[in-house]
């Protein structure tokens, strides 16, 4: 991270900001009012707890449940920037004849494997529909529902990001950068 000035010097300290580029993305919204919505719940379990002495019952269980929401529609917004934990050593060493089938394949297998997970999720949450949860009376298939809601939005990124591969031919993507910094 450094700065070329016109004496052609290196600097560690850049002075110039990057430009700033806001997304609005479903996953990044819903993901923010899940996120605060379980900071308020859990605000409120330990304000009952430990100030009131008196704890409020379903704090625990719903922030829970919100916290398995957020982990399956935050992986989405890992899925759109790339950022899953992935094993990249071995394309770096093979031949570009290779990659590009390699890719090829790891985008089908992605897809299909995501397609799975959505087709899980839908039996998981139609049979969850019976039992209930432990303190409110209301069906886990509302638990399970947010498996399947990022599951289907792992879906539909899975397949943008298969899109977009196959229009470069599963070469490199020129705009990926090696580090995330946010």
């Amino acid at each position: 991270m450094t700065d070329l000035k016109t004496d052609d010097t290196p600097h560690l300290i850049s002075t110039v900001d990057p430009e700033v580029k806001i997304e609005h993305h479903v996953e990044d919204w819903l993901s923010f009012g899940i996120f605060w919505t379980l900071a308020g719940v859990v605000f409120l379990q330990f304000f009952t707890r430990y100030v009131l002495n008196d704890s409020v019952a379903w704090t625990e269980e719903i922030a829970r449940y919100l916290l398995i929401w957020i982990t399956f529609i935050g992986a989405t917004i890992s899925f759109r920037r790339g950022t899953h934990i992935s094993v990249e050593m071995l394309q770096h060493f093979m031949p570009e004849k290779l990659v590009r089938p390699l890719r090829f394949v790891i985008d089908v297998l992605t897809v299909g494997f995501v397609a799975l997970l959505c087709w899980f999720s839908i039996a998981i949450t139609e049979r969850m529909h019976i039992q209930t949860m432990t303190v409110i009376e209301w069906p886990m298939s509302i638990v399970y529902a947010g498996v399947g809601l990022g599951c289907f939005l792992m879906f539909y990124r899975a397949v943008q990001v298969f899109i977009a591969n196959a229009r470069r031919r599963w070469a490199e993507d020129p705009a990926k950068q090696t580090l995330i910094i946010d």
